[in-house]
């Protein structure tokens, strides 16, 4: 189909829009790259924007001889794998469950669950809840309060509630139970949703701080977002590199270390592991957003 020259024109407008809507949106990220490769000191003098000036990679190796970030990082990695596989777990159980026109009180337990998503217990009775549960300053406080979520809930059971009946029913005639129905038919060929949720899962796991913030008080549990967010209010990496050999050589010799570069290189370190995921799971992204649109 030919476009009329206003159709042309106005698509080259909107394609330059978004072109320098992409370009605003990725610039900082890609500053804040650059500074972490360039001298600190170098940096200090300003015009560093698109390449670094004085490529180093001294703030990394501090960054990386640190034990308190390496730990901070272990253990952000270890929440977000086992939380995102128990939570995608649980909640797929439940989703099925609930996509079962069968199921005895079906409504109640929806509105129920629904409830949850707009009402919540405050921040003090949630707190008080987790003490009284003994999990404060432990690893379960990350993973077990968001085993399951609804809003997934609801996307994936609405993917199971369009998968054709017969494949169940083929299952049973079989001597398939309903664990082995969810775990060999229903789980196969639920990759999208999964795969979505999966996604949405880890990234909510990576990027929190507010509980480790509120919940971990002991340094060696912190997750990596909750270490940098203090690093980058309280400046507390200026009192880390007094502590750290590499880092006091490096800023007292040489002078070519400064606080900003190393807060720059541990941001970045913070940030690539999960945007490195997103190539692989953009493909389910489209579908798993029409999933979530669409109505049993």
């Amino acid at each position: 189909m030919r476009l009329s020259l206003g159709d042309k024109i106005m698509q080259r407008l909107i394609y330059a829009a978004l072109t320098a809507l992409g370009i605003v949106m990725l610039y900082p990220f890609w500053n804040s790259l650059v500074i972490s490769f360039n001298l600190g000191s170098d940096t200090s003098l300003g015009g560093v924007t698109l390449w670094p000036r004085a490529f180093t990679l001294e703030n990394y190796a501090i960054v990386f001889g640190d034990q308190r970030l390496l730990n901070s990082f272990w253990i952000s990695v270890i929440r977000t794998g086992s939380g995102t596989v128990l939570s995608l777990l649980l909640t797929a159980l439940l989703a099925y469950g609930m996509s079962k026109k069968t199921l005895l009180f079906r409504k109640p337990y929806m509105v129920f669950f629904i409830v949850t998503m707009f009402f919540s217990g405050g921040l003090i009775p949630t707190f008080m809840l987790i003490r009284s549960l003994g999990m404060l300053n432990t690893l379960w406080v990350y993973i077990i309060p968001g085993l399951i979520s609804v809003y997934h809930m609801i996307v994936i059971r609405t993917f199971f509630s369009a998968l054709p009946e017969g494949l169940e029913e083929s299952a049973k005639i079989d001597g398939c139970s309903n664990y082995g129905i969810f775990f060999r038919i229903v789980v196969p060929v639920s990759g999208p949703v999964l795969a979505t949720i999966a996604l949405f899962t880890a990234v909510g796991h990576w990027n929190d701080w507010f509980t480790g913030a509120i919940y971990v008080s002991k340094d060696e549990l912190l997750p990596i977002q909750t270490l940098l967010r203090q690093i980058m209010n309280s400046n507390i990496m200026t009192e880390m590199s007094s502590a750290n050999a590499i880092a006091q050589e490096h800023m007292n010799r040489n002078r070519t270390v400064t606080t900003k570069s190393l807060t720059m290189a541990t941001m970045m370190v913070a940030t690539i592991p999960i945007i490195l995921t997103y190539p692989f799971l953009q493909k389910y992204f489209v579908k798993g957003v029409l999933i979530g649109s669409m109505k049993e």
